[in-house]
């Protein structure tokens, strides 16, 4: 555990810079270029907030849609972790579809003054601030000696989310006042510190299934907030987004991709067993079935493709200068396919 005594602020500046790269780079060629109609390239990311994509692809979704409206699709799929290399890869047209939390999504809308947007979201899951300090019952009670981990410091959807909570309690001008105590830090090296206790990480903002790893693996581990307190409900956790060009340049393609999502998410919400098993098959995942299958069940998840709460990130990051661009509703950011579903 030596690499934790990384700075929050040098995690940052360092993503910033490597965004900032990428963009200078490649923001030409999201107008410009498009894989071909009948081939779609996507990425996710790595557990159960992915189910649906594990769902689509288990099951060739994407192609029997495609073969129903006439189009043979080729579909690659590829795994990352992480939305800064989630969004260098789109912006180099290495992949067609992307995915990440709704706050390094709404960066790249912005960024990309619209050229990106939003496809669907991947299912509504909290996440929860957790520790074992046993005084830290609020945010306020955090002090210059806790640590909180979080996938990335400063820009991820754990920082954003606080940042917006941190508003609100200690004023917009201190917005970032708890990315002075974050780390960057994977979800399984943070929950493992947690567990294990007596490391400098004492704090996790950890997504399902780690909470419930840590909750369950060491007795002083206590909630603290979840995002859903923060948010003011349910709200979607990730989402997929991909270019203007590959949207327009392949409606085929991009029809069938979106009526698969639509028809993963149904199936999971009828066959719950079968999606546990569809999860720990495709992910090679080590947990235990039954925790699979209570995390799936837990009423608090809803993996649904409805877009949920997102707007709360894009008018308060707008409001903290994070975002440039403002939005009038959710439907400005997501592409016109979305907008029939009730979403927010």
């Amino acid at each position: 555990m030596k690499a934790l005594g990384l700075t929050a602020l040098s995690v940052k500046r360092g993503r910033r810079k490597a965004f900032g790269a990428a963009f200078g780079i490649a923001a030409a060629l999201i107008a410009g270029q498009a894989a071909a109609e009948g081939k779609i390239r996507i990425a996710q990311q790595f557990g159960i907030s992915y189910l649906i994509l594990d769902v689509v692809r288990d099951q060739k979704l994407i192609e029997k849609h495609g073969k129903e409206a006439g189009v043979d699709i080729e579909v690659e799929w590829a795994s990352i972790s992480g939305a800064t290399a989630m969004n260098e890869a789109l912006l180099a047209n290495n992949l067609d579809i992307v995915s990440a939390g709704v706050p390094p999504a709404l960066t790249m809308w912005d960024r990309t003054k619209g050229d990106v947007k939003l496809v669907a979201a991947l299912g509504s899951l909290p996440n929860y601030l957790i520790t074992t300090n046993p005084n830290v019952r609020t945010l306020k009670d955090l002090s210059e000696k806790d640590r909180i981990a979080v996938p990335a410091a400063g820009v991820g959807f754990q920082s954003r989310t606080l940042q917006i909570e941190a508003a609100k309690l200690f004023g917009a001008d201190n917005f970032q006042k708890l990315d002075q105590i974050s780390i960057s830090l994977p979800h399984p090296d943070a929950t493992a510190a947690l567990i294990a206790g007596g490391t400098e990480v004492n704090s996790h903002f950890s997504s399902a299934p780690f909470y419930y790893q840590a909750l369950q693996g060491n007795k002083a581990v206590h909630k603290v907030i979840s995002s859903y307190e923060i948010l003011g409900g349910p709200a979607t956790f990730n989402v997929l987004y991909t270019s203007t060009a590959f949207h327009d340049q392949n409606p085929k393609t991009y029809a069938a991709f979106y009526a698969a999502l639509r028809e993963a998410a149904n199936w999971i919400n009828t066959n719950k067993q079968g999606a546990a098993e569809t999860f720990i098959r495709q992910q090679g995942s080590k947990l235990s079935p039954k925790l699979v299958l209570d995390i799936i069940n837990d009423p608090e998840n809803d993996f649904t493709i409805i877009p949920q709460n997102t707007f709360v990130y894009a008018a308060e990051l707008h409001k903290l200068g994070v975002l440039k661009r403002g939005a009038g509703s959710w439907k400005d950011y997501f592409f016109p396919e979305a907008h029939g579903e009730n979403g927010s």
